[in-house]
């Protein structure tokens, strides 16, 4: 019963409190993922096929975690120019942990089915952190100009 009438007395509370009234701006979505299914991402190696211009980037296609979420160190497939590619993450935008560092793009490196890299050479500094992740990224590692 009060519930009616208290809508009809809404624009006038409105119009007397319109001048206290501080509206804020927030977000309500989700938390920012690191990287997902869809997500675009760099290629930073010198391989071929990561390196021709292309009209569409590089987007993730699977996420070979338990909770499709990828973070430094995982391997992600890509859908690149047409066709499926292994990657390895090595920097993501996402804040992580502390002293972590946080990229200006996602970059990967792609890798071949057995893990060894493609390209002869990373173009961007590599975190140190995937040198003691658990993983045999050593041959990721030493084609690694600089580390951060």
């Amino acid at each position: 019963m009060a519930f009616p009438r208290l809508l009809g007395q809404l624009p006038l509370l409105l119009v007397q409190t319109s001048s206290t009234i501080i509206q804020k701006n927030f977000s309500v979505s989700t938390a920012a993922a690191a990287i997902q299914k869809m997500t675009r991402v760099r290629v930073v190696d010198n391989s071929s096929l990561g390196n021709t211009p292309y009209h569409r980037p590089p987007r993730v296609i699977h996420v070979y975690t338990k909770n499709g979420v990828g973070k430094v160190g995982d391997k992600v497939l890509l859908a690149i120019k047409g066709q499926k590619k292994k990657a390895l993450i090595v920097g993501h935008k996402m804040p992580g942990e502390r002293m972590t560092p946080r990229f200006d793009s996602n970059n990967v490196v792609l890798i071949e089915d057995n893990g060894n890299p493609t390209g002869t050479r990373i173009k961007v500094p590599v975190p140190t952190s995937l040198r003691q992740m658990k993983g045999d990224y050593s041959k990721v590692l030493a084609i690694a100009n600089t580390f951060v």
